[in-house]
């Protein structure tokens, strides 16, 4: 298996051509982004969360976590493993009992989960030498796109509303 490199949540933003929601992810040292195109509902649930916005009921990811807990499960990390014709696909790894189950799932919901149960989020070396990442250090990559990130502000990427 490819190496797993540890990433954390730049923000949430909106594409500004398309008008689509996107996650940013970032390495620890902010070597590189990985820009992850989601749905409305999911952008959602990731921005309730990192806002921690409490809702009156359960989110489905909110369920999702209680079923886990009520279960005597936890999530121990989710891991964005593969990129398939600019599809990104993702694990949940959930510990219960003695048994390590890995669940197929979105990167988004994956990720929304992982916020909820504070679990560490990952991405395959793999994926990421396929994925269209943002390094700063590159020279070669895509000046529009690479200024695009560096000049984004706290408030941009911190606060998307729906």
């Amino acid at each position: 298996m490819s190496q797993l490199i540890p990433m954390s949540i730049k923000g949430l933003m909106l594409d500004p051509v398309s008008n689509s929601p996107i996650v940013v992810l970032k390495d620890d040292d902010e070597k590189f982004f990985l820009p992850i195109w989601v749905g409305i509902f999911e952008a959602n649930a990731i921005a309730l969360q990192l806002e921690n916005v409490a809702t009156p009921r359960p989110m489905t990811h909110d369920l999702l976590r209680n079923m886990i807990a009520e279960l005597d499960g936890r999530v121990t990390r989710i891991v964005i493993n593969d990129l398939r014709d600019s599809t990104f696909f993702a694990q949940i790894r959930v510990m219960t009992g003695e048994r390590m189950l890995e669940l197929d799932a979105r990167p988004s919901d994956a990720i929304a989960l992982a916020l909820r149960t504070e679990a560490p989020i990952f991405v395959a070396q793999s994926v990421l030498d396929q994925a269209q990442t943002i390094s700063p250090d590159t020279e070669d990559q895509d000046e529009k796109m690479k200024k695009w990130f560096e000049d984004l502000s706290p408030d941009e990427m911190g606060k998307y509303k729906m």
